[in-house]
C-alpha cells in the first residue's frame, strides 16, 4: 500500500491527532508493515506515540477497525491503543510507542526464545467474545478439511518478523504488533505459521518444528492435522505468489511453505 509522510496528511487529520497528543515536536516515518497508508512515530509534548492510519474509503480500512477492536483484549506485551480518531478522510490509531527492533528469526538468534515467551503469553490470553475472523473460514478455499483448524484460542496469524518487535531495553521482551487479522481458531495455529517463517529465515523444517515444539499447543496437536495445515498453507502461498509474480518475499514464502509440506509428507 502506498504510504505518505506525516506532513502529507491533510491538515484536518493532523489537527485531530494533535488534539489527542498535544503539539508534535518531531516525526519519524516507519517503513515496515503493509496495511497502513500512514505509519509514523510522533514525539509530542505529552510523550511519544505511534500513529497508523488509512483512508476511510480504502478497501483495507476494515483491517484497521479489527485492530482497534481487539486491542483491549490483547496480552500485556502488546502496545496499548491510546486513542482512535477519524478526520480529513482518514481513520487514525494512536498506540503506545515501542522502541524495538524487528525480530531476528535466523538460526541461532537469541530472539527465538523470546518469541516463544510471547507466544506462550498469547496462548494464556482468553479469546474475547467479540466478532473475530474464523480460522476454518480463512482456510476453507485451500483445504477440504478446514474444520480441523477450528478452536477457541485467540490467534495473531501473521508471525512475520516485522510484526514482532524486540525491546532490548526491557529484558528483551518481544511485542506482537499489527493485529490486522485477529482470529479464533486452534491454539497450535500461531506456532505453525511461525514454522513457515522460520524456514523462510533459514531453518530446516525439522529445526523450525523443534522451536514450535517448545509450545504446549503444538505438542498436543494431532500430527495428521498439522500436515493438513501445512498443505493448506502451501496451496495458499502458491496462489498468493502466482497472483503477484514480482513480489519476491511472497515467492520465498511459497517455497518455504512447500518445503514444510514436503518434510511432513515424507
Amino acid at each position: 500500500m502506498p504510504r505518505i509522510a506525516w506532513h502529507d496528511l491533510p491538515r484536518l487529520a493532523r489537527s485531530a491527532v494533535q488534539e489527542c497528543t498535544g503539539p508534535v515536536l518531531a516525526a519519524a516515518n516507519v517503513s515496515t508493515g503493509a496495511n497502513s497508508g500512514l505509519a509514523v512515530k510522533l514525539y509530542t509534548q505529552t510523550g511519544p506515540v505511534f500513529v497508523k492510519g488509512i483512508l476511510l474509503d480504502h478497501p483495507q480500512a476494515k483491517t484497521q477497525a479489527r485492530e482497534a477492536g481487539i486491542n483491549a483484549h490483547l496480552p500485556a506485551s502488546a502496545p496499548r491503543l491510546l486513542w482512535h480518531v477519524q478526520a480529513g478522510g482518514w481513520d487514525l490509531l494512536g498506540f503506545q510507542l515501542v522502541e524495538g527492533r524487528i525480530a531476528d528469526y535466523a538460526p541461532g538468534s537469541p530472539d527465538l526464545p523470546i518469541v516463544v515467551v510471547a507466544l506462550e503469553e498469547l496462548a494464556a490470553t482468553d479469546c474475547p467474545d467479540i466478532p473475530l475472523l474464523d480460522c476454518a473460514g480463512r482456510y476453507a478455499a485451500y483445504t477440504d478439511e478446514p474444520e480441523l483448524f477450528a478452536g477457541d484460542a485467540l490467534l495473531h496469524t501473521d508471525m512475520a518478523p516485522h510484526n514482532v518487535l524486540v525491546d532490548d531495553q526491557d529484558s528483551g521482551m518481544a511485542h506482537l504488533i499489527d493485529w490486522a487479522w485477529p482470529t479464533k481458531g486452534a491454539a497450535w495455529v500461531d506456532p505453525a505459521v511461525w514454522v513457515i517463517r522460520l524456514i523462510d529465515a533459514g531453518h530446516t523444517p525439522q529445526m523450525a518444528e523443534e522451536w514450535a515444539a517448545r509450545l504446549p499447543a503444538w505438542r498436543d496437536a494431532p500430527r495428521s492435522t498439522m500436515t493438513a495445515f501445512a498443505g493448506a498453507n502451501a496451496v495458499m502461498w502458491e496462489e498468493i505468489a502466482a497472483n503477484s509474480p514480482d513480489v519476491e518475499w511472497q515467492k520465498s514464502m511459497a517455497v518455504s511453505a512447500r518445503l514444510w509440506l514436503d518434510f511432513r509428507a515424507s
